[in-house]
């Protein structure tokens, strides 16, 4: 079932608001995935880019959201798809992944994302200690993984469009 996109109150707290788009662009990218079949879901329709496929994208962001909490802010290890150095965009190659299968992964990592969000400081720097990235605040991260997941859904509208016609934001 495809979470519900609502946008965050007008007049709440940082983390409020932040959560709040957060929430509305992963719902988004559950949303553009409706009614996909399989094949469409990996199907590429960018000549240049033969792995920016819907089934790649939610792959890609499920591996992004590990990154960022789990491996940059908590110090876990560098290990997943993403930290391959052959071949390149390893996080992205799902040919043969079911749709619904990346879906559920990237639910799941959402959820422990939410939890590691949760419990820490907006001001609390990451950990990893190979990694400048991991000197970023928490806040700082929310706000890069808010922008990362717009900006995939953002190709997730085009790719729709270009695979079926549909269309639809909210």
């Amino acid at each position: 079932m495809t979470p519900p996109r609502i946008r965050p109150p007008f007049s709440a707290d940082e983390r409020t608001q932040l959560l709040g788009w957060y929430a509305m662009q992963r719902a988004i990218v559950h949303y553009k995935c409706e009614g996909l079949t399989e094949e469409d879901a990996h199907r590429a329709v960018l000549p240049s880019s033969p792995l920016m496929t819907m089934a790649g994208i939610v792959s890609h962001l499920r591996w992004t959201e590990q990154t960022w909490f789990e491996v940059l802010f908590l110090g876990r290890p560098a290990d997943g798809p993403q930290f391959s150095k052959d071949p390149w965009d390893a996080d992205m190659r799902v040919e043969g992944v079911p749709l619904a299968q990346l879906l559920d992964e990237y639910e799941k990592q959402c959820a422990i994302s939410d939890e590691i969000i949760a419990t820490h400081s907006l001001d609390e720097a990451g950990r990893h200690p190979d990694f400048a990235s991991a000197k970023a605040s928490l806040r700082w991260m929310l706000i890069h993984m808010v922008e990362e997941t717009a900006r995939h859904a953002g190709h997730m509208d085009t790719i729709r469009e270009l695979l079926d016609g549909e269309t639809g934001y909210y």
